[in-house]
């Protein structure tokens, strides 16, 4: 009997790349989002916040199966990992030093089968578990991100400078250009991204995995 569908093992060039950059074609797919400001290290600051709103939302919708509550076509699946949208005022390049004006969008994707009707159900039955929390900042989302390269960062968030340049010198020797601020055809505004397949509370910092992903174009 097949388990849970991990949208990791199923799409393995999006969420299992090597150490080495390549090209990849990001479909369309849905997120809940929460954008905010600010340090992501601040413990009791937006970015905790937003964290707590992503992970609640997504496991109330993966549990409710449970309670009766399951979405047409529902199937068991596994939350996928946490994502990242990062950039600054100036961003041009992307400047991860000055942690306190950096600006995100931390997301989560979810299973096709999340509507708007079961986001708001998801929203308003954890209102009743977290009433603490300011869900108006969360969102459902869809989100093409198009053409791309991306490679696996090993180690700490601290030292992505050496993969963002690898990422860079690739681009530019097959041809492509850097499309990180520009607009979409879709109305987004394409970003430096991140996937964390870690978390960094359990796992030592040399041994996190980070996909790294920067937008090109040709």
């Amino acid at each position: 009997m097949p388990g849970p569908l991990d949208f990791k093992k199923e799409s393995k060039n999006l969420y299992q790349p090597k150490t080495i950059p390549v090209i990849v074609d990001v479909p369309k797919m849905t997120f809940i989002m929460v954008d905010g400001k600010g340090n992501p290290n601040d413990e009791s600051g937006e970015y905790a916040k937003a964290i707590e709103m992503l992970y609640g939302l997504s496991y109330t919708i993966k549990m409710s199966s449970r309670s009766g509550n399951a979405p047409a076509d529902f199937f068991e699946y596994v939350v996928p990992p946490l994502e990242g949208l990062w950039w600054t005022e100036i961003d041009r390049p992307f400047d991860t030093s000055q942690k306190d004006k950096l600006i995100w969008t931390a997301m989560i994707r979810q299973p096709e089968f999340v509507t708007d009707e079961v986001f708001r159900w998801a929203v308003e039955e954890l209102k009743k578990k977290k009433p603490e929390l300011d869900l108006a900042k969360a969102r459902l989302a869809e989100f093409t991100e198009g053409l791309c390269v991306q490679m696996m960062h090993m180690g700490p968030y601290d030292t992505e400078a050496v993969t963002v340049k690898a990422i860079y010198d690739f681009a530019a020797a097959n041809g492509y250009i850097n499309a990180i601020s520009e607009m979409s055809p879709d109305g987004i505004i394409r970003r430096h991204h991140e996937i964390y397949l870690n978390d960094p509370r359990r796992v030592a910092p040399e041994k996190m995995k980070t996909v790294v992903r920067h937008p090109i174009r040709k």
